[in-house]
């Protein structure tokens, strides 16, 4: 008569990054109080330090999501840019999944022909 139902068990909770980024935020407090209390000088001297040891690690960080890809092997070829020399190969802005290359023009010196070609996303 009694059918029991089972009760399905509570997923485990993600760790939240914000909830880490709190705790070092407070832990830096209260070094950042010990140093003052020890010091004026020595509080003063620990920012500074810490701001550029911050500024210098940031500055390290810097994505590379805006990194040219490097030219595929197949380049493109039509009449005008075959076997031309590439001068550099980058992706469209304004349209996704689009590489724009320039080619440098041996018979016209200081001008370029542009190519434009449509890749798959995997090959980006």
């Amino acid at each position: 008569m009694g059918r029991s139902k089972k009760t399905p068990e509570p997923e485990p909770e993600e760790r939240s990054a914000a909830a880490g980024a709190c705790v070092l935020i407070v832990l830096a407090g209260v070094v950042i109080a010990v140093a003052f209390a020890c010091s004026p000088i020595a509080g003063v001297l620990g920012l500074w330090v810490a701001g550029a040891v911050l500024l210098w690690r940031s500055a390290r960080r810097v994505s590379d999501s805006s990194a040219t890809p490097p030219p595929r092997e197949g380049l493109p070829s039509c009449r005008k840019c075959a076997g031309q020399e590439l001068v550099d190969g980058a992706p469209s802005e304004p349209q996704k999944g689009m590489l724009i290359y320039r080619f440098a023009l041996p018979k016209r010196p200081g001008h370029t022909h542009i190519h434009i070609e449509e890749v798959e996303e995997s090959t980006l």
